[in-house]
């Protein structure tokens, strides 16, 4: 199974750029156009019914399906499937494989800094965490009882779930979270030295009331959380 960051745009040339300051790599230039960040692949499409979600790409779903159905609706699409989770997401699976060959690397080499995954804030995290395990997502950190959980899928992508009322903060369901660390600062006024809007400036993680985590969002409205942890 191959998994995709799926964003929609009405600007093409604009997302394009976006991703471009931020030191993403076209890696495909059309049907699909592809991004990557040597930890994530991000597809742009400028299609007026996509939606931002993710993507997922094998043979088969059958097996999946027939399990998916029994807990939420399921709509056809000529070459898979399409459903949303509790927090709203759109998960699009595909049956085929990934035609566009591509090694993920083990770090990540944007402005943004290190990717560690998707977040989703769900208004019923055991759905939501019931839903990425029947697509073949193992349990990491966290419990649905503590109301944050994270599920990996073979260690190559990680979501985080959150329960309402978690984080506070602006929330876009889905945001990739970019965790620096000490670095966080550095990388910000990198961000900022490209011009790139920046959605939120959070201050409530830090004492001092120093910007040291932001939020900014691509021309189609995905979330990028770019925190120090």
């Amino acid at each position: 199974m191959t998994t995709i960051i799926h964003t929609p745009t009405n600007n093409l040339e604009s997302s394009i750029s976006f991703y471009e300051k931020l030191g993403f790599k076209m890696i495909s230039k059309e049907n699909p156009i592809l991004f990557a960040d040597g930890k994530a692949v991000i597809e742009i499409n400028p299609d007026r019914f996509s939606r931002a979600g993710i993507k997922f790409f094998k043979e088969s779903w059958a097996a999946e399906i027939s399990k998916l159905k029994e807990i939420t609706a399921i709509t056809d699409l000529t070459n898979g499937y399409l459903f949303s989770d509790p927090s709203g997401n759109w998960i699009y699976l595909i049956e085929s494989e990934f035609k566009q060959a591509y090694t993920l690397a083990d770090s990540s080499f944007s402005v943004l800094g290190n990717f560690t995954g998707l977040s989703f804030e769900t208004t019923d995290i055991q759905k939501s965490y019931s839903i990425y395990e029947i697509l073949g997502f193992t349990k990491g950190m966290g419990s649905i009882e503590k109301g944050f959980v994270t599920l990996s899928q073979n260690e190559n992508f990680t979501i985080a779930l959150m329960k309402p009322l978690t984080c506070p903060h602006l929330f876009f369901n889905p945001s990739m979270t970019y965790f620096n660390g000490k670095n966080n600062l550095a990388v910000i006024e990198n961000i900022r030295k490209l011009n790139i809007p920046i959605t939120e400036e959070i201050t409530s993680f830090n004492k001092e009331g120093i910007v040291d985590n932001i939020i900014i969002r691509d021309p189609g409205g995905y979330g990028f959380f770019i925190f120090s942890d």
